[in-house]
């Protein structure tokens, strides 16, 4: 019997007390009253059946975690890989697949080759060197400002400023052209769009790829201070290994941020009574940087596994082979970890999420984010206190399409 085959068997005895009548079928849409809310077949299997079956793009199944401590369970445990080559690792999308399987970067190996070429990475993002970013990083923030502002009372804050401070700063640190944005942020919208086909991912990861290869060949003549050149002086990974490991930190380096930047700012002007308290004290702002990443929960399709061997969770056996899904936004409400979950609250100490994952897998550049998020949102509330949204909020074009989650334009005015 293929795992497949088991599978389906399984699916058809599941029909205990509590078990839901149908597989929760993903990616799940946002809920359409609030579109920060988590989709409400995760929060519904979350209260009847925190482990339960998921149908995926092209019908086959896996499992579906959505209680914190579950999720915890299994992004912390070796028995699950994240290698997305395995047979029967569930991807959201056919596009999902070939970006994970085409050339695959170190958060699609285990250890201990995951743990090899992460270790090249952690002096770059380690704490106090973000922490002594932050002067370039207000910097860059208050030049951003300064051109948006000029002259104008109204702007697109994603074009403007929530996508080019990340794209900068992840420019900055990698030793990528800054003049190339225009190219990396259009492979990075395929690659990550729900909607692209196995062919448009395959093209955009070729071209950036081609890109990032031609740019560590460069450092090799002319080496800088940044993180491509630095590990082509290293001379332990090839050029394409190189281009790989860039790739990934070129695309959630600047993707992730953007969107947790444009998505909170709407979250808190949708939150006056919030917004008013981080204003009359921003030393409210890191704790409510917590909260927010709680809250938005931006990748919020979940984080795919799949067992080595056969493992029990929450009560349920999952089979080696079988894949599993964390949903990171369910567990984020979780009213057992974050009492009153689904409500906004800047005070909250937040710092038990799983926003960032959990375990060896768990984001390495959450401390740049972190420090991109504070200087972000404490600039923007202290020099524009005048700050509104400028069109009707039913009209803001939400990345319901797209693997992270955000806005595509945020039309504000001050």
């Amino acid at each position: 019997m293929t795992t497949a085959e088991r599978i389906e068997k399984e699916q058809e005895q599941d029909t205990g007390p509590g078990a839901l009548l149908a597989p929760v079928a993903v990616p799940a849409a946002r809920a359409t009253g609030c579109p920060f809310d988590p989709a409400p077949e995760l929060e519904r299997a979350q209260r009847e059946e925190p482990i339960t079956r998921a149908t995926l793009w092209d019908g086959s199944s896996c499992w579906l975690v959505t209680r914190h401590e579950d999720v915890r369970e299994v992004l912390g445990d070796p028995r699950f890989s994240a290698d997305g080559t395995r047979p029967g690792f569930p991807f959201l999308t056919a596009g999902a697949r070939q970006f994970a399987t085409g050339t695959p970067s170190f958060i699609r190996q285990d250890d201990p080759e995951h743990a090899r070429l992460r270790r090249m990475l952690t002096a770059d993002f380690m704490v106090k060197k973000m922490e002594a970013m932050r002067p370039e990083v207000q910097r860059l923030a208050d030049e951003l400002l300064d051109r948006m502002t000029e002259g104008r009372r109204a702007a697109d804050l994603v074009a403007e400023f929530a996508l080019p401070l990340p794209s900068l700063v992840i420019c900055l640190l990698l030793g990528v052209p800054y003049d190339d944005h225009g190219f990396f942020q259009k492979c990075s919208s395929v690659l990550l769009s729900l909607r692209s086909t196995a062919e448009e991912v395959r093209t955009a990861q070729e071209e950036l790829q081609d890109f990032l290869r031609r740019l560590a060949e460069s450092k090799r003549r002319e080496p800088d201070d940044g993180i491509v050149s630095r590990l082509v002086a290293r001379g332990e990974l090839d050029d394409d290994a190189i281009a790989s490991m860039g790739r990934l930190l070129l695309v959630a380096g600047h993707e992730t941020t953007a969107n947790m930047t444009a998505l909170s700012t709407l979250t808190l002007l949708r939150n006056p009574d919030q917004l008013a308290r981080l204003r009359a004290d921003p030393s409210l702002i890191k704790g409510a940087v917590e909260e927010l990443l709680r809250y938005l929960t931006i990748v919020h399709n979940g984080l795919p596994r799949i067992a080595d061997e056969d493992v029990t969770i929450g009560g349920h056996t999952i089979r080696a082979g079988e894949g599993v899904l964390c949903a990171l936004n369910a567990a984020n409400r979780d009213e057992e970890i974050f009492p009153g979950a689904a409500a906004l609250d800047v005070s909250r100490d937040a710092r038990r999420h799983v926003a960032f994952g959990f375990g060896v897998h768990q984001c390495l550049g959450q401390p740049l984010a972190r420090v991109e998020l504070q200087i972000a949102l404490e600039t923007l509330l202290r020099r524009l206190p005048g700050l509104r949204l400028d069109i009707p909020f039913e009209d803001v074009p939400f990345r319901h399409d797209m693997g992270i989650y955000g806005v595509h334009a945020l039309p504000v005015a001050w």
